[in-house]
């Protein structure tokens, strides 16, 4: 069924403030998806990282979203994706908790310019200007085709879509073609919508909440 593109103000907000507040940015989210950055906003904290960054989101994705899971080609593809963050805090993630998390993507994206705080560095958002870019195509996509809330392959198909963020270097560390990757997420969404998949997930397991230690939350 074709759903008409919402009108203008049944959007999200431009991104002048740092992504937006938490009840703010709810709205917009699918439940899962707000599981989802729940989940990346508690592993920043716990970390001790000053930022939530496109690797946290890309963790709390393949923990606790079934639909996310299914696009990747097996169960090893993703045990490989965990190790790899499973390794920022000891391994070649180490630089990450001494840098900010730029993005080529806020060259093309004028809303991500203006999230911006004062010093350019994104320190005070919270966030990550890589991981605002990411929200922002995953709002732009569900927009797209007629949503008014974002899931979790929207958001999988923002933190892959920009080769300069540290999502889609673990995503190619273990093995995973990012651009394939968003290939397959339009598949998925595509068949989703013609009801040829069902929406939480192809009742294979993988990827299903819990499966690899996620931590279920409906918090933002």
């Amino acid at each position: 069924m074709h759903h008409p593109v919402p009108r203008p103000q049944s959007l999200p907000p431009p991104l002048r403030q740092p992504v937006a507040p938490r009840a703010e940015l709810a709205s917009f989210l699918t439940p899962s998806l707000a599981t989802v950055v729940a989940g990346a906003r508690r592993r920043a904290l716990r970390d001790g990282d000053r930022q939530i960054d496109t690797a946290h989101l890309l963790h709390s994705l393949v923990e606790s979203d079934p639909d996310v899971g299914a696009v990747f080609e097996g169960g090893h593809q993703l045990a490989r994706i965990l190790g790899y963050l499973a390794q920022r805090s000891i391994g070649y993630g180490l630089r990450w908790q001494r840098s900010v998390e730029d993005t080529g993507a806020r060259r093309l994206l004028p809303a991500v310019r203006e999230a911006e705080p004062q010093g350019g560095d994104g320190r005070a958002s919270g966030w990550s200007p890589a991981a605002v870019a990411a929200l922002e195509c995953a709002f732009r996509r569900a927009a797209g085709r007629g949503d008014e809330r974002a899931r979790g392959l929207d958001l999988l198909a923002g933190v892959a879509a920009d080769p300069e963020n540290r999502a889609a270097e673990v995503l190619r560390r273990a093995g995973v073609d990012p651009v394939a990757l968003v290939v397959r997420i339009e598949a998925r969404i595509e068949a989703q919508a013609e009801g040829r998949v069902d929406a939480l997930g192809d009742g294979s397991g993988a990827g299903s909440p819990g499966a690899f230690g996620g931590e279920p939350s409906q918090q933002v």
